[in-house]
């Protein structure tokens, strides 16, 4: 992964716009933290994969760290990951994107693909 290119992400996200996708979502402080942070802390994550959706409109915002918001179809809610900082398109033409800490350790992930994701 390298640091996220805004226009190039953007260009990205504009190829999943008003077609089915499928999502990977996940936002984590890890394990990780509450070993660090103590007993009494509290690991903290939500996951989905492989949930397929349509939205009429894709985002990327801000400086870095940035923000995706993808608008569902017919203006029903957004999706969206803040906190991102480094992006990937595979050889497979999926568009990953991810946001680690100052230690390099992963706090979310959004990943955007045509066909279903492995496993």
């Amino acid at each position: 992964m390298k640091p996220i290119d805004r226009a190039a992400v953007q260009e990205k996200l504009q190829a999943f716009v008003d077609r089915d996708v499928y999502i990977h979502l996940e936002t984590t402080n890890g394990a990780y933290a509450a070993e660090s942070a103590g007993v009494n802390s509290m690991a903290v994550c939500a996951f989905i994969r492989n949930a397929r959706i349509r939205f009429s409109r894709a985002l990327i915002t801000g400086n870095g760290p940035y923000r995706v918001g993808l608008q569902m179809k017919e203006n029903r809610g957004w999706t969206y990951a803040e906190g991102l900082t480094d992006y990937e398109i595979d050889e497979e033409g999926r568009l990953l994107l991810a946001g680690h800490d100052a230690e390099g350790r992963l706090a979310i992930a959004l990943e955007l693909s045509h066909t279903p994701f492995p496993g």
